[in-house]
């Protein structure tokens, strides 16, 4: 196809199939634009360059909806609000529901269990969102997968342990009880078979009846009243800003199988709901360019056709509206109608995940190790199960990662400062550069995987340190349905002297086009 960009009176291609040619002016035709205008100075735009190459998906209504599916075979977990040797017949207890301290296999004990996530969509709290958290036991979080048979794994604390912190009231893992937050390693745990299983009598919680199989190694007797206010104290508290892996994980009883005597028949069984919906607006882009015949006609020095030049900088200026909105756009309709989309830092910001951006970059100390422990949570395979991120950043904190990866390089990578001899390999370190999709991207090697980092300028001066998309949970979705494709076209001669009786010529870019984001435990910001 010949140059778009040179637009004076000539042929688009020498003989078409009548064995004519055809000209551009008289033509006024479209030109499709939706795969090429991304590779308009590429470094620009390096977010709506990954998604309009890897992750477009037409749609073919402006307000379109999907679907995202949470597997459930890692979420069978709850957490124990209440015990007893009798039935609890609420959420909280008291201090005491337990008096003796020989637990022994064979014995019977009630759990009143809790969960912390929507069965409905196996929807979860995530990390930095107070607003939309879901509190444990709280409406729509009833534990569905406990059946009789079902093995389950029960943790615990003994009151005088070395595990157990004096400083909090007995077995109190939270920190409503003391000044100390408790992220304590448990001293052992109950296996217990459940026996029967009570959904109505507490709402929005499950009664087990068990019979304790092994208490595990920690001692003979084992205090159950040493930790009967650790899952009160989870009781419809945020927890927002727990990590899973350190302060959850021990707190979480889950099953571990099911056990059945011979000769027996078929067990229950239960049924998830791992779907939910989630909807999206597409926005319209126009940019237009205007220029009357008389300019268009004068020959000037260095660029003599001035429309040509005029053109190109209107492409690339479309193409960095997209890039903006894509960013930094919230999705909406105004009154007028006009609909806005969903950018990446709005839903970030209200939906994904929120770590502390203070110190990276500039002014400020943020520590590798601080950074590490933001890795963790936002890469917790139990949490999040995807890793196709990737993370945008401003100068500073592009600055700053590889400061940080200088600094492994020089010191800990060796036996000393002065030696040059390997002392063992860094887990921080830069491992390389790489141009994937004409974008150029610094691979930094952690503990947690390899980050494709790219330098954003759109994020300069905002609030944003970094930003991580997830490329597998969000989508470019241009409208294209009925023979109409709406993505980046150019109509050229939208006005001109020949159909208006004006003197001037108007061409058109136009897009029409929206973000899906799923998943917002796949993305995050720190800012």
């Amino acid at each position: 196809m010949a140059d778009v960009f040179s637009l004076g009176t000539y042929s688009d291609t020498a003989s078409w199939s009548d064995g004519t040619s055809k000209d551009t002016g008289d033509l006024r035709r479209k030109y499709n634009f939706g795969d090429r205008v991304s590779e308009l100075n590429i470094a620009q735009d390096p977010f709506f360059r990954f998604v309009s190459k890897v992750a477009k998906k037409p749609t073919d209504d402006p307000e379109f909806k999907f679907t995202e599916r949470r597997p459930s075979y890692h979420k069978r977990y709850a957490y124990v609000s209440n015990h007893g040797t009798s039935a609890p017949s609420s959420m909280a207890g008291t201090n005491a529901t337990v008096t003796h301290t020989d637990v022994d296999a064979g014995d019977i004990y009630y759990f009143c269990m809790i969960g912390d996530y929507k069965s409905a969509g196996n929807i979860q709290t995530i990390y930095g969102q107070t607003g939309t958290d879901i509190l444990p036991g709280s409406s729509g979080s009833q534990p569905a997968f406990f059946l009789p048979n079902a093995v389950v794994k029960i943790p615990y604390i003994i009151a005088g342990s070395s595990n157990f912190n004096d400083s909090e009231a007995a077995g109190d893992w939270d920190d409503t009880g003391g000044t100390t937050d408790i992220a304590t390693t448990p001293d052992d745990y109950l296996i217990v078979k459940v026996i029967s299983v009570d959904t109505t009598s507490v709402s929005d919680a499950a009664i087990l009846k068990t019979e304790v199989i092994s208490k595990g190694s920690a001692g003979a007797d084992i205090e159950l009243t040493s930790y009967s206010t650790y899952g009160n104290a989870l009781d419809a508290v945020d927890v927002s800003g727990k990590s899973v892996a350190l302060y959850l994980e021990k707190k979480r009883c889950y099953v571990v199988g099911s056990a059945h005597a011979q000769g027996t028949g078929y067990p229950d069984t239960w049924k998830d709901q791992p779907f939910s919906t989630g909807f999206g607006l597409t926005q319209i882009w126009k940019t237009a360019m205007a220029m009357d015949n008389t300019t268009r006609a004068t020959v000037l020095k260095y660029e003599p056709n001035e429309f040509a030049r005029i053109w190109r900088e209107k492409l690339i200026e479309h193409k960095w509206d997209i890039e903006q909105s894509l960013l930094f756009g919230s999705q909406g309709t105004d009154n007028d109608g006009a609909q806005y989309t969903e950018g990446a830092v709005d839903f970030c910001v209200s939906y994904g995940n929120i770590f502390s951006g203070s110190g990276m970059g500039g002014t400020g100390s943020k520590s590798q190790d601080d950074f590490l422990d933001d890795m963790s949570n936002f890469l917790d395979p139990r949490y999040n199960n995807a890793n196709a991120t990737l993370f945008m950043v401003s100068t500073d904190v592009y600055n700053w990662l590889h400061k940080l990866s200088g600094y492994f390089s020089a010191n800990v990578n060796k036996v000393s400062v002065t030696d040059t001899s390997s002392g063992g390999r860094a887990n921080w370190e830069m491992g390389g550069k790489k141009n994937v999709f004409g974008v150029d991207i610094t691979q930094i090697y952690t503990p947690y995987g390899v980050m494709n980092t790219a330098r954003n300028l759109h994020l300069d001066g905002t609030g944003v340190k970094m930003l991580a998309a997830n490329m597998k949970y969000c989508k470019y979705r241009p409208l294209v349905g009925n023979g109409l494709n709406r993505d980046t076209a150019v109509y050229v001669g939208v006005q001109t002297l020949e159909n208006s009786g004006v003197d001037r010529r108007v061409d058109l870019i136009q897009t029409e086009a929206g973000m899906q984001w799923e998943m917002p435990e796949a993305h995050a910001v720190w800012k």
